[in-house]
């Protein structure tokens, strides 16, 4: 990819490699592959971006933003990307050998949980107690908006209601709250409810974090003995060349530092005091297909003009959709998941 290669349409073969230009390209072209300034700014820049893009993404992949996941050719021909980002759910919740068969249910604290999505599928379905955590105002609204709207939904035939800040929903009951991730430590140690949870789940925001070693520190704190981590990120390939165009245009159109490697999340959570309950798996070939549904949604002329009114950083979003497409395609992009445990 060079540094001026706009979007391309997707093609018959599905192979990003034999993309071709659209018309959308030469209208929104930009450079790709700068690099961010400062991380304080970074994290300005993530922050309003999920303060005005979060309607888009609930309009474009729904209430999970987060991969879908097809484990077999079955799954690949038939699930759809709702269902498909469900499968992540469950294979996180598998890899991490949690239950809801417990008698007290399990509290979680769901951190960069977007527009609550999961945080709405582990406390109705599977009855837990959930805190999702993200930077955006906007997001926080959505979610509780789309939260109110799924109890109202129950309320007929469940207790659904509300329950101090909590929600009920389902089985369990969920809350929202706007707070950066990196002084969720702090909040939490002294907040009534002292940190002590169950699980802290973490689905593709990790990355976005410019003080990773701080995330794993936080996470442990708010663990209770016996709490598990729980996670899913996007990752370099342990042989990634220096500079490749492809990492560094998906680094700087979503909005990341430097992007980590899969062993070096493994040795940030052990250096914290945590010891690994599931190794990295890698699932990147059955996670890749999100890219190729999501290339062929974004082709709306709309949308690339909404994102052109947004500046620079918003062509280079949607721009950085192909760079991942051929990252997956060439394996310089890497998709895992893994857990932690606190003993």
């Amino acid at each position: 990819m060079t540094t001026t290669e706009g979007p391309a349409a997707l093609n018959t073969s599905g192979d990003p490699e034999k993309d071709t230009p659209t018309n959308l390209s030469t209208q929104y072209d930009t450079p790709m592959g700068l690099a961010h300034s400062t991380m304080a700014t970074l994290k300005e820049r993530i922050t309003l971006h999920y303060d005005l893009a979060s309607d888009y993404y609930l309009n474009l992949w729904g209430e999970h933003i987060h991969h879908g996941y097809y484990p077999t050719l079955e799954s690949k021909a038939n699930d759809t990307k709702e269902t498909a980002q469900l499968n992540l759910i469950k294979l996180l919740l598998e890899i991490s050998h949690l239950s809801s068969s417990s008698s007290t249910p399990l509290r979680i604290l769901d951190v960069g949980c977007g527009i609550g999505g999961t945080s709405r599928y582990l406390a109705s379905t599977f009855g837990a107690t959930v805190t999702g955590i993200t930077i955006s105002s906007k997001q926080v609204e959505i979610a509780k908006r789309l939260t109110k709207t799924a109890a109202s939904k129950e309320a007929s035939t469940t207790s659904a209601g509300d329950s101090g800040d909590f929600t009920v929903l389902g089985k369990g009951q969920v809350k929202f709250l706007e707070l950066d991730a990196e002084k969720m430590g702090e909040h939490f140690r002294e907040s009534d409810e002292k940190g002590d949870f169950d699980v802290v789940w973490i689905s593709e925001a990790l990355s976005h974090f410019p003080n990773k070693p701080l995330f794993f520190q936080n996470a442990e704190m708010v663990l209770k003995k016996g709490g598990k981590l729980v996670l899913a990120d996007w990752f370099k390939s342990m042989d990634v060349k220096a500079g490749d165009a492809d990492i560094k245009a998906i680094e700087d159109g979503m909005l990341l530092p430097p992007l980590c490697t899969q062993s070096e999340y493994v040795k940030m959570a052990t250096d914290a005091g945590l010891n690994v309950l599931a190794e990295p798996q890698d699932i990147s070939a059955e996670v890749s297909k999100t890219w190729d549904i999501t290339w062929s949604l974004i082709q709306n002329p709309s949308l690339w003009a909404f994102a052109f009114s947004q500046g620079r950083d918003g062509i280079a979003f949607l721009q950085a959709f192909r760079a991942m497409r051929r990252g997956y395609a060439n394996g310089s992009f890497r998709y895992a998941v893994m857990a932690f445990q606190k003993l």
